[in-house]
C-alpha cells in the first residue's frame, strides 16, 4: 500500500449500544509499518540484555499504570464493545493481577538451569529471547487479550507488536499510550493500525520471529499456515463450544447459578464461556425449569447501567450471524425456550436465549454461538453426558457439576478432552494456571509460567 492509498483508507469504531460512529482512524502506510517493525526490533536489541529483575519491575509498573488509568480504559471498553461497566472494571483488575504475578514469578521461571551431564561435564539450559512477537487480537476483551501475551513476551525479553481488532482500535491506542507512560522503553510495544493484507505481510517480515493469535478457527488456520510457511513459532487461542455437564449428584442450585453466569458473562462473547449445557435424565426437567426461568429474567440494555445483566452484541454483523445460527438450529429441530428474537430499537442487543432439543447437525450443537444463547442437551446418564461433552471438534474449556468433588476432578483429568475444566463453578483466566486448548481450539499455552516460555530459545550450553 502506498502512502497515498493509506491516506485515503480509514477504519471506524462504532458504539454497539446505539449504533453511532465513535471515531475514524487512518491506516498506516506500508512504509510506516516497516519502520515500526524496525524500531521495535531495535528496542528489542537493548531490552534483551536487561536483567529479569529489571524487566519484572517494568512489568509491575505497567500493572500499576493500568490501575491509575482504569477509569479511562473502562470508559473506552464499554463504548467500543458494549461490555458491562462492572465487568470492564474486573478486566482491568485481572490485567493488573497478571502483571503482578508475572513480575513476582517471571524471574524464577526464566532462570538458568544447571545440569550435570552423564559423563561428568557441565550443562546449562538458558531461556533466550527470540525477537519481535506479533499479536493479532480480538475485540471481546480489549485490554486483557493484549496484556495476556504482551506481558509474557516482555518478561521473556522480546519486543511486541499488536494488531488489534479494528472495532476496538481506540482501546489498543489507549493501551499503547498507558504502557509508554509506564516507563517501558520507546517502541518496545507498538500498535499497528493496519488491514488484514498488511497483517499478512507483517508475519512474513524477517524481523518478526513469533506470531500469536486469538480468534476464530478459520483465522487460526490462515495465520498458522502463514507462520508455518515461514517456519515461525505460533500460538493460537481459538473458539470453542464449551460443555458444562450436570451429573446425577450435582447441587442443582449451584449448577443453575454458575451455568447462567457462564453463558451470559461478557454478553456471552467469551471463547471459554459455558455454551452447551448437558444435563442427565435425573435432573434434566428441574434444571431446565430453573435455568430457563433465570435466563428469561435477565435484563439487557445500557452497559453503564448497573441494573442491566447484558449489554449489546459488539457489532451488528455479529448479531446477525448469531441470530442466523439460532434460526438454522430451529429449522433443524431445536426449540426456543426463551428469547430468540432481535429486539426493536437502537443498538445491537440480543436477549438471553435458551434452545432445547439440541442435537448434532444444528449450529447450537456443532458450532460456537458467540452471544447469550445457551444450548440445553439431554443425556441419559453420567457416562452419556461425558460422551456428548467430548463430541466436539473444539477443546478449550468445560465444566462438571457434582457434589463429589474428587470424582469430578478425576473425570476432568481422565476424560475431558479440553485444556481447562471448572468444577462446580465458572471462571475465566487465572494468572497462575495455564490457559489454552486442543483440537480446533488451537495450541500453545499462556499464563501460569507457560506463556513466558512460548517465545524463547531454549538453549543448551555444554562442556563435555
Amino acid at each position: 500500500m502506498s502512502n497515498s492509498e493509506a491516506d485515503s483508507k480509514i477504519i471506524s469504531t462504532t458504539n454497539p449500544a446505539n449504533g453511532k460512529k465513535i471515531k475514524d482512524y487512518k491506516l498506516m502506510s506500508d512504509g510506516e509499518v516497516n519502520q515500526a517493525i524496525e524500531a521495535c526490533h531495535e528496542a528489542f536489541l537493548s531490552w534483551k540484555f536487561v536483567s529479569h529483575k529489571e524487566r519484572a519491575e517494568k512489568i509491575r509498573s505497567i500493572g500499576n499504570a493500568l490501575q491509575e488509568n482504569k477509569e479511562d480504559l473502562v470508559k473506552i471498553i464499554v463504548q467500543e464493545m458494549g461490555k458491562l461497566k462492572r465487568q470492564a472494571e474486573s478486566e482491568i483488575d485481572l490485567c493488573s493481577a497478571l502483571c503482578e504475578y508475572t513480575a513476582k514469578n517471571g524471574p524464577s521461571q526464566l532462570a538458568d538451569e544447571e545440569r550435570e551431564l552423564p559423563e561428568g561435564g557441565r550443562g546449562l539450559v538458558t531461556y533466550s529471547p527470540i525477537g519481535v512477537v506479533y499479536g493479532i487480537q480480538p475485540w471481546n476483551f480489549p485490554v486483557y487479550q493484549v496484556i495476556r501475551y504482551t506481558i509474557a513476551s516482555l518478561m521473556a525479553g522480546n519486543g511486541v507488536l499488536l494488531k488489534h481488532a479494528s472495532s476496538v482500535t481506540g482501546s489498543g491506542l489507549k493501551l499503547q499510550e498507558i504502557i509508554k507512560k509506564s516507563g517501558l522503553p520507546q517502541n518496545l510495544f507498538t500498535v499497528l493500525v493496519i488491514d488484514h493484507d498488511q497483517s499478512d505481510d507483517v508475519i512474513g517480515n524477517d524481523l518478526v520471529r513469533g506470531v500469536t493469535l486469538t480468534g476464530s478457527p478459520d483465522a487460526g488456520k490462515h495465520i498458522g499456515k502463514l507462520a508455518g510457511n515461514k517456519l515461525k513459532k505460533a500460538v493460537l487461542e481459538l473458539g470453542s463450544n464449551d460443555a458444562y455437564i450436570v451429573l446425577e449428584d450435582a447441587d442443582l442450585e449451584v449448577a443453575i447459578k454458575h451455568c447462567v453466569r457462564g453463558r451470559v458473562f461478557n454478553n456471552g462473547e467469551t471463547c471459554v464461556a459455558a455454551k452447551r449445557f448437558i444435563v442427565v435424565d435425573k435432573l434434566y426437567d428441574k434444571f431446565k425449569e430453573g435455568f430457563v426461568t433465570k435466563m428469561a429474567s435477565l435484563k439487557y440494555g445500557d452497559p453503564n447501567n448497573s441494573d442491566n445483566k447484558l449489554g449489546p452484541i459488539a457489532r451488528e454483523d455479529l448479531r446477525k450471524e448469531l441470530h442466523e445460527q439460532v434460526e438454522k438450529s430451529v429449522e433443524n429441530g431445536a426449540e426456543i425456550l426463551c428469547g430468540g428474537e432481535i429486539p426493536e430499537g437502537d443498538g445491537f442487543y440480543y436477549p438471553a436465549t435458551v434452545l432445547g432439543n439440541v442435537k448434532p447437525g444444528q449450529p447450537a450443537y456443532d458450532d460456537e454461538l458467540f452471544g447469550p444463547v445457551a444450548s440445553l442437551i439431554y443425556a441419559k446418564d453420567d457416562e452419556d453426558a461425558m460422551r456428548i461433552a467430548n463430541d466436539s471438534r473444539f477443546g478449550l474449556g468445560g465444566g462438571i457439576f457434582s457434589k463429589d468433588e474428587d470424582k469430578a476432578f478425576q473425570l476432568a483429568k481422565e476424560h475431558f478432552d479440553t485444556g481447562m475444566i471448572f468444577i462446580n463453578s465458572f471462571g475465566l483466566a487465572q494468572p497462575n494456571m495455564p490457559f489454552g486448548g486442543v483440537k480446533n481450539s488451537g495450541y500453545g499455552r499462556e499464563h501460569g509460567g507457560f506463556g513466558v516460555k512460548e517465545f524463547v530459545n531454549v538453549k543448551a550450553i555444554m562442556r563435555l
